[in-house]
């Protein structure tokens, strides 16, 4: 039945499982092969319960599916019990449990997963939020919380989320008490403290970390997730007194932390100050104002704390500013000036960092600002000039604009790059080239640089120059290393693409491959294998011979990983 339901070969299905289980008996284990046969079972899994939904077939649905469910499990606990150290496996079962539901199974994968890595806070708050958002347990993830806490007694992000864990708690639990009493029901059964429900547990959380946590940004964190919540005026209060502008800017004057909200305090005041406005053009004036204000304090800031780091945030707040929705045209205009006046500023003071570039680039293209962009490109090359990052950036807004100066810039570039990591800077410059220049000078440049880019090389010969000139370059190719796989299999796949496709020339690439490649990649074997075997000029009698020289080649695992596969295509399962 399971083979029907899933394929018109139930043979097949069994054949792909058996040599999957083969692989996981052996004395030598591999984490792939583990990896491949759960994914093998997930994918089964997804076939039978889309063919279900498909033809309403629900016949022996708990025995099938749940015999696939406990074989994955069963496959990941062998896997995690042999691996214990890789996290991503974990998090693999993790995430599959909660696709299938399996709940009570999750609860022991969090158990044993936390006893072996307890020295990572974030997979503490992953099982916190799971207990309290799926479980709807706030007394389990308020344990994980503390258990977590004396593993990290120091650890900002634990105490930001069991901070925002007892809000949220509190804040069910209000609405809770708000639905009860509108149905006037009697909530003497129920225990609502009012301590709880008006934050008191998050205040204490709060405290306990304040004792514990220097820095400002800690504290700017608390407050934001505070804000979240309509009922926590008080506890804001708490934090702003504890920690308040007076206290912020004589403590952490030195934090861009610091002068980042200060400045962005300025919108929420402005806001609260702000009467009930009937036309447009005062709401307006009004908002341009208020960021005229936040600037003010961010250029203070910039001249107290001349960092890239502050310098950052101010650009960020503009960028806000200006990509934020707006029907005024006016105010929009008065964005990107201001937007723009930064990002020069920043730049003349050298303090513009290297990924802020490519925004001011990109803000100045979309304006139509096409030669300050330009000189902006040439500066930054000039700052960053061992940056391929910059070049690229640079040579984009030459060929985006039609400069004329294009050919020059790559060769500047090449220049200061010298040798280190230029393969995006030539790979660049040859796609420009085929798009632009005459095919001889794209071979030109192709022979400049073929040591790096011989795969696209002979992709191009084969789509201008045929199949003739192809062998050619190839054969000229062969006598300059280094080589890539790539490189082989693409004139194996041109010569597989000839109607005439002779096996002698097949055979002649397969064998320079190997000479190169055959040690490390198994898989290149097997492909000649198949070669032999399926071509019409092939001779399979010679399989034999290229599997001996295959074991003598192969290193370490992959002498074993070829048999296998060997194997199996011998046997027509592969």
């Amino acid at each position: 039945r399971l083979g029907w339901l899933i394929s018109p070969s139930r043979r097949a299905v069994l054949r792909k499982a058996s040599a999957l289980e083969y692989k996981i008996q052996r004395r030598a284990l591999r984490k792939e092969d583990f990896i491949n046969y759960i994914q093998y079972e997930i994918n089964l899994l997804e076939l039978i319960k889309k063919r279900r939904a498909r033809i309403g077939y629900s016949f022996k649905k708990d025995e099938i599916e749940n015999s696939i469910l406990h074989r994955v499990h069963s496959l990941f606990n062998r896997a995690t019990g042999k691996w214990k150290d890789d996290v991503q496996l974990w998090l693999s079962h993790v995430a599959f449990c909660k696709q299938w539901n399996a709940k009570h199974q999750l609860s022991k994968v969090f158990s044993s997963m936390l006893a072996i890595h307890p020295n990572k806070p974030a997979l503490w708050i992953m099982a916190a939020k799971w207990e309290m958002e799926s479980q709807l347990s706030s007394e389990s993830a308020r344990h994980l919380f503390l258990r977590a806490l004396r593993f990290h007694p120091e650890s900002p992000k634990l105490y930001q989320e069991y901070f925002r864990m007892e809000l949220m708690h509190a804040e069910k639990q209000r609405k809770e008490k708000k639905e009860f009493e509108q149905a006037k029901m009697d909530l003497g059964e129920f225990n609502y403290s009012e301590e709880i429900l008006n934050g008191e547990m998050a205040r204490i959380i709060y405290r306990d970390a304040a004792q514990k946590i220097k820095g400002v940004e800690f504290h700017l964190a608390v407050l934001s997730i505070a804000k979240l919540f309509d009922f926590t005026q008080d506890l804001q209060k708490e934090i702003l007194e504890r920690h308040g502008v007076f206290s912020l800017q004589t403590k952490y004057a030195d934090d861009p932390l610091t002068w980042d909200y200060m400045a962005r305090r300025e919108l929420e005041l402005g806001s609260l100050r702000s009467t009930e406005h009937t036309t447009k053009q005062m709401k307006v004036s009004e908002m341009t104002q208020r960021e005229e204000r936040c600037c003010a304090v961010f250029e203070e800031a910039v001249r107290a704390v001349p960092t890239e780091d502050m310098w950052k945030c101010y650009i960020t707040f503009c960028l806000e500013r200006y990509n934020r929705k707006t029907n005024s045209e006016e105010l929009k205009q008065k964005r990107l000036e201001r937007t723009l006046s930064v990002f020069n500023k920043a730049h003349e003071s050298s303090l513009l960092p290297e990924a802020l570039y490519k925004q001011w680039l990109q803000l100045l293209l979309e304006s139509n600002l096409f030669e300050k962009a330009v000189e902006v490109a040439e500066a930054a090359t000039k700052h960053f000039s061992l940056s391929v990052e910059m070049w690229q950036m640079r040579l984009q807004v030459l060929i985006q604009l039609k400069s004329d100066d294009v050919t020059q810039c790559f060769e500047e570039a090449v220049k200061h790059m010298k040798s280190k990591g230029t393969l995006p800077l030539w790979a660049l410059w040859v796609e420009w080239s085929e798009g632009t220049n005459s095919k001889e000078d794209t071979e030109a440049l192709y022979q400049l640089l073929n040591v790096t880019m011989k795969e696209k090389y002979l992709d191009w010969t084969y789509r201008n120059g045929g199949y003739k000139k192809v062998k050619r370059v190839f054969t000229s190719l062969c006598e300059n290393r280094p080589f890539s796989i790539d490189f082989f299999r693409k004139m194996i796949q041109i010569e597989k693409e000839q109607e005439s496709c002779k096996m002698l020339h097949l055979r002649e690439y397969y064998e320079r491959a190997l000479r190169e490649f055959g040690s490390t990649d198994s898989d290149l074997w097997l492909d000649y294998v198949k070669e032999e075997l399926s071509h019409p000029q092939g001779k399979p009698e010679n399989c034999g011979s290229i599997h001996w020289r295959a074991m003598k080649m192969l290193q370490g695992d992959l002498v074993e990983d070829f048999v296998s596969k060997y194997t199996l295509l011998q046997t027509g399962h592969l």
